[in-house]
C-alpha cells in the first residue's frame, strides 16, 4: 500500500467513525420527570444502551446544556457503577429503578476516577449537567416517564 493510499484509508476511516458517532448521538429520547408536586419537567436525553455506548457515555464532551443528558439503559436491575474517566464536564447522575422512580442523585467531578455506585439495584441512570436536578426541583422519589 502506498503512503497516499494509507492516508486516504485513514481519512476514510476517520470520516466513517465521525459519521457513526454523530448518528449515535442523534438518538434522542424525550423524557418527562414528574415531581412530587405533580408538575412535569422535560428532558432530552441521548440513549446509551449497548456496552460500547455506555462505556463511551459523555466522554470528551466540552459542554452539555441544562435539560439535556444521557440515559444509560441496562437489561436488568443491578447495582450500577460510574466514574468520570475522560469526562470533561461536571455532571449529576440519577439512579432510576425499573418503574422510573429516582432512587438517588449524586454530583460528580470531571475526570474523577473514584466510583459512584447506586445503593440499590437500578435499571437506568440519567446524567445531566451538575446541579440541574436541584435547579429543576427534582429529587429522589420523583418519577421519570419514558415516552416511547
Amino acid at each position: 500500500m502506498t503512503f497516499r493510499n494509507a492516508v486516504s484509508l485513514e481519512a476514510s476511516l476517520l470520516l466513517l467513525f465521525l459519521s457513526l458517532s454523530c448518528s449515535a448521538r442523534s438518538s434522542q429520547l424525550k423524557l418527562e420527570i414528574k415531581r412530587a408536586d405533580q408538575t412535569m419537567v422535560p428532558v432530552s436525553a441521548e440513549k446509551a444502551e449497548t456496552g460500547a455506548e455506555r462505556a463511551r457515555g459523555l466522554m470528551y464532551r466540552r459542554s452539555l446544556d441544562d435539560g439535556k443528558g444521557m440515559l444509560f439503559i441496562f437489561e436488568e436491575d443491578e447495582i450500577l457503577s460510574f466514574w468520570m474517566k475522560n469526562t470533561l464536564i461536571p455532571l449529576s447522575i440519577a439512579f432510576i429503578a425499573a418503574d422510573g422512580r429516582i432512587v438517588e442523585i449524586h454530583d460528580m467531578e470531571p475526570e474523577d476516577l473514584s466510583t459512584i455506585r447506586s445503593g440499590y439495584p437500578c435499571r437506568y441512570a440519567l446524567e445531566v449537567p451538575r446541579g440541574w436536578f436541584r435547579r429543576a426541583g427534582i429529587a429522589p422519589g420523583d418519577v421519570v416517564l419514558f415516552n416511547k
